[in-house]
């Protein structure tokens, strides 16, 4: 027996009074199917030839059922398993480079700890079951061991969720980093236990999308192997997710929009996932006065480090010992500044240090910083550090110029590209402040350059298609023309043509940019597909994509005809044509732009049945992304030019002749082509990102390159598809100063 077996319910004819359940009964059709009835319940089976005969009970029928479909489940269960162990293996991968990237562990763990939270903070200190005696208790935690209470507490949790509660850098991010790779580390292939899975809940709306919905969405785009259909119809990461494969650690509830935190509270609250949330204390408490909603988490909260913490690692970091005594004449150097504040703390200069210091982030970076041949002692200077958000700011500020000078200082990486740290500054600046205007951590690059307003971005596309499509028609078309009508048609309409034309179609082409914007289309238009092109084995997505590819070509093709027909009425009637020829013209155009945007719907519903699902066992980087894009793009792009020109060549020919066919057709197809790449995500990327954004000077011409360039450095991180800057208080920073110049700029001019 084999095939797909499935639950029917039985023709009301065949339930028999007085037989408790029904009949039961086994019906075979010609020995290639039947149902299997037991009770109020059938079961459709396919039956192959010589699998049963006639002197085959019931119960053997039922019997062999049953294992067909347990074998059926346990081998669904032993894939859903493998795709989670495989999960597991991607993650602890991108973790642990993420660990030496911050160099957490370079030279020992900075000590981080926490108590659960006060009884007045949001959470609830009740919901933790079987806890022992003394389990609410001020509980300090080492981060450099194996995380055994944090894990106990997590566990304990009645609902699920533990909530950790933190200021800005008080190391929300490294306890997360680390509670996930101590979960992974005891893991093995058989484990059925959830798989820990860093998001950052910046980019989330709770308003337009469910949050298993937003899990399953990053866990396709992040983890591509997991895009694929699972048997149930879903994708595997669905199916994941809703098997509890995955455990969500959602850092930064405090990271989403402010207007959307309290639905996002509220949705958590309903959720039956278990969830490990971060938050600053004050964001989720504005969110819960607002919502009267209390969260149905377990509560802790970071604890800043003691002097001591601060000063016993910047010792072992920096390889300094103290001086016996209160001996401080040293003048320079950790030595002093370090022998200063043990020393004297309560020094005004000391006091502000200290204070600085109480956070694993300024921690790191006043290591990371003075750890050359800057001398730290310039930290005590109280004339140019008068207070702690003065020392703060200073740290920030030199976070990239010490990155880019420290990566060119060492000889092995002298081969990379060299970078200048105040061009670098200037440009993360931009990326920074376009993150804070969008309310993201994730730079993705195909949303790169859309901080600009909607106007801004119609006029870069429609110039850019205009000039670009002008040059093409001058070359290809308007060469032929000229041989065949020799100069004196370029001196009398020739540049006008040509000058019509990329006028035309660049406003053509910008409006649709913008159309597709405002109607939403931008959702499955200007992100980037999970899907290539492939001549054989591809997806047979032609139905479901046909009818909306097609209302979106003649949306396209109308507004083209629509730019185009009144263009040549006002050219028309410019030369004192008559107004039936004007009337003509426009309809002419009109019908012209929906044949045209027709036959592009067409040729791009119809490609759907050549795009595959990419199908790779690893996680996808930012550049992977791009890269499986521009190719898809590209084939789309000459599919469309290639019908185009080809039918409007033929168009053409039969009324003009062969010479001006061909080079109508090459020159129609290479422009609608061009015009239909903007509307993608590549095509938006190379516009604004490769050609705009470097021209004014906002980011540098090898993006691609900067961008992983500053991941090297660690200025940068790398979240699935997406790179993040290192921390919100730099990007905060960044964006500040960035946004702080162009002012100055502008009200220089």
């Amino acid at each position: 027996m084999s095939g797909r077996p499935g639950l029917q319910k039985p023709d009301p004819a065949e339930h028999k009074p007085g037989q408790p359940g029904g009949d039961r009964s086994i019906k075979v059709d010609g020995g290639n199917s039947g149902i299997a009835s037991t009770g109020d319940n059938a079961i459709n089976v396919l039956i192959s030839a010589g699998e049963i005969s006639a002197e085959d009970t019931l119960a053997e029928m039922v019997d062999r059922l049953v294992q067909a479909v347990r074998a059926r489940r346990s081998s669904v269960e032993d894939t859903l398993a493998d795709k989670a162990h495989l999960l597991a293996q991607n993650v602890s991968d991108r973790l642990q480079r993420e660990e030496e990237q911050q160099r957490l562990r370079d030279p020992h763990p900075l000590p981080v700890h926490w108590q659960l939270a006060p009884p007045k903070a949001p959470g609830r200190r009740d919901s933790i079951r079987n806890a022992p005696a003394g389990a609410t208790a001020a509980a300090p935690l080492d981060l450099a061991g194996q995380l055994d209470e944090i894990a106990a507490v997590y566990e304990r949790t009645e609902s699920g969720w533990l909530m950790v509660l933190g200021g800005a850098g008080s190391g929300k991010s490294i306890l997360t980093l680390r509670f996930a790779l101590a979960r992974l580390k005891t893991r093995t292939q058989s484990d059925r236990t959830p798989v820990p899975v860093i998001f950052s809940l910046g980019s989330w709306n709770p308003t337009t999308t469910p949050l298993r919905d937003w899990l399953i969405s990053h866990l396709e785009r992040d983890q591509p192997f997991l895009a694929g259909a699972s048997p149930n119809g879903s994708t595997w990461a669905a199916a994941l997710v809703g098997a509890g494969y995955v455990l969500p650690i959602l850092d930064g509830f405090d990271e989403i929009a402010n207007g959307l935190r309290g639905p996002a509270l509220k949705a958590l609250n309903a959720a039956t996932l278990p969830l490990l949330v971060t938050s600053r204390h004050a964001e989720l408490e504005a969110a819960v006065t607002a919502t009267k909603v209390v969260p149905c988490a377990v509560g802790i909260e970071l604890t800043d480090l003691t002097l001591d913490d601060s000063v016993n690692y910047l010792l072992r970091a920096t390889n300094t010992t103290l001086t016996n005594g209160t001996d401080t004449t040293t003048p320079t150097g950790w030595q002093h500044v370090l022998n200063e504040l043990r020393c004297h703390p309560h020094t005004q200069a000391g006091a502000n240090l200290a204070a600085v210091l109480t956070t694993p982030l300024m921690v790191t970076l006043a290591r990371t910083i003075y750890e050359s041949d800057r001398n730290p002692s310039e930290l005590l200077d109280i004339k140019q550090f008068s207070t702690r958000e003065a020392l703060e700011d200073h740290l920030l500020d030199n976070v990239i110029p010490t990155a880019y000078s420290r990566f060119l200082s060492n000889p092995p990486a002298a081969e990379q590209r060299r970078w200048d740290p105040e061009l670098a500054q200037h440009w993360l600046g931009y990326l920074a402040a376009h993150l804070r205007q969008l309310k993201t951590h994730d730079i993705e690059w195909w949303r790169l350059g859309t901080s600009m307003n909607l106007s801004s971005r119609m006029l870069v596309v429609g110039v850019t298609v205009g000039i670009l499509s002008g040059l093409t028609v001058g070359l290809v078309y308007g060469s032929t023309l000229g041989l065949v009508y020799g100069p004196a048609w370029w001196l009398s309409e020739g540049v006008v043509d040509i000058l019509l034309n990329g006028l035309g179609i660049g406003l053509a082409f910008g409006l649709m940019h913008g159309f597709a914007t405002k109607l939403k289309a931008g959702g499955p238009v200007f992100e980037p597909s999970r899907m290539h092109i492939q001549i054989r084995g591809g997806s047979k997505r032609v139905k479901e994509s046909f009818l909306p590819r097609v209302r979106g070509g003649l949306a396209g093709g109308l507004v083209f005809g629509v730019v185009f027909g009144l263009g040549m009425a006002v050219y028309v009637g410019l030369l004192d044509c008559p107004w039936t020829m004007i009337a003509l013209r426009l309809g002419d155009w009109l019908v012209a732009g929906l044949a045209l945007g027709l036959a592009v719907g067409l040729v791009l519903a119809l490609m759907a049945g050549l795009e595959a699902l990419i199908e790779t066992k690893s996680s996808v980087s930012p550049s992977d992304l791009l890269n499986t894009n521009r190719t898809t793009v590209l084939a789309q792009v000459l599919a469309v030019g290639l019908a185009l020109g080809i039918g409007f060549g033929i168009v053409i020919a039969l009324v003009n002749g062969f010479a001006l066919g061909v080079t109508s057709g090459l020159a129609g197809g290479l422009t609608v082509g061009l015009g239909v790449g903007t509307l993608t995500a590549w095509g938006r990327w190379v516009v604004l990102v490769r050609l705009w954004l470097p021209l004014t000077g906002r980011l540098p011409w090898a993006v691609n390159a900067f961008l992983d360039d500053a991941y090297q450095r660690g200025v940068l991180r790398q979240a699935g598809a997406v790179y993040q800057l290192r921390h919100a208080r730099l990007r905060d920073r960044l964006a500040e100063v960035y946004e702080q110049h162009e002012q100055s700029t502008a009200g220089g001019r």
